[in-house]
């Protein structure tokens, strides 16, 4: 029994050390939550064009409105009489411009990456017509929103007259957010099971016992997750995922235990389902968290 136990948790640290050395972690700095907004302008021609978004307050995050002081102009790389256009802008509801612009003809985008402005307007500027196109005002409606404006009619002509109001949609991905959830469902169940043909469960029972409780427990757990990412962010993500993969472990040891023996031929030792769980959730956390390096946007 004691030489069984002492392979079993060999085993389990060989299934970590492999999957650390296949999937590497790469350390970031500054790993704090950064709300988001984009904006994707739909049949943008392909004439120069600049946009920000202003402001209800006079600074978001590191980002300030200009005081006056010829010192604390910030151009960054952007020609000084695009900059200034900006910064005379008068804004009808008394919005602020933030120094921060971006050239939305290049990209068709506009993303404010790092504590935008909420609420917000957007506003365009054209240079080759010396014309803005400005919008109502809008607010963020999750961590990351993502926004969608028509610019059909929005046709900059010379003379500086003013362009319609610009209409954002909001154009969050939900199939793509209902497609990681399944595609995280299948790498977890695959994995999972794996790991099970290792412990030596491969009784077709066991194996359907196995994988129905993976589907249980992790369509629970990403609906979860994808919910708190949603409202709250991917470090809220992060910190829920480890509770959440914790919470998981411990209802399917108790599953297994409960249900294995039940469709196996012979019985099972409590520790050995109990050790094949904690391993399976393991792998399935660190195979989930190397997946956001390897493929941006999965989770």
């Amino acid at each position: 029994m004691e030489k069984r136990i002492g392979r079993q948790i060999g085993l389990f640290f060989l299934c970590a050390f492999i999957i650390f050395m296949v999937f590497p972690i790469t350390a970031r700095a500054d790993v704090g939550p950064k709300p988001s907004v984009t904006i994707t302008f739909k049949n943008m021609g392909d004439e120069l064009c600049y946009g920000t978004l202003l402001s209800e307050s006079a600074s978001a995050g590191p980002m300030s409105a200009w005081d006056g002081d010829e010192a604390h102009i910030d151009t960054g790389n952007l020609d000084r009489d695009v900059w200034e256009a900006f910064a005379y802008y008068q804004d009808t509801d008394g919005y602020y411009f933030l120094q921060e612009v971006w050239t939305c003809s290049e990209t068709k985008r506009l993303s404010w990456t790092y504590c935008p402005p909420n609420p917000f307007k957007i506003l365009l500027y054209y240079p080759e017509t010396d014309t803005f196109a400005v919008s109502g005002i809008y607010e963020r409606y999750a961590f990351d929103s993502y926004f969608s404006v028509d610019m059909d009619d929005v046709v900059p002509e010379a003379g500086g007259t003013q362009m319609p109001v610009l209409v954002a949609k909001k154009s969050y991905d939900y199939v793509g957010e209902v497609l990681s959830l399944l595609i995280r469902t299948a790498i977890t169940i695959i994995l999972e099971t794996a790991i099970a043909l290792l412990f030596g469960f491969r009784q077709k029972r066991q194996i359907y016992m196995i994988a129905g409780i993976n589907i249980v427990t992790q369509v629970i757990l990403n609906i979860w997750l994808n919910i708190i990412n949603y409202n709250s962010g991917f470090l809220a993500f992060l910190i829920f995922y480890v509770c959440g993969e914790v919470g998981v472990f411990i209802l399917e040891a108790v599953l297994y235990c409960i249900l294995l023996n039940m469709v196996s031929e012979k019985e099972i030792p409590l520790w050995r389902t109990t050790l094949y769980a904690l391993i399976a959730n393991v792998g399935s956390f660190l195979c989930g968290i190397h997946l956001v390096e390897v493929i941006p946007g999965i989770f």
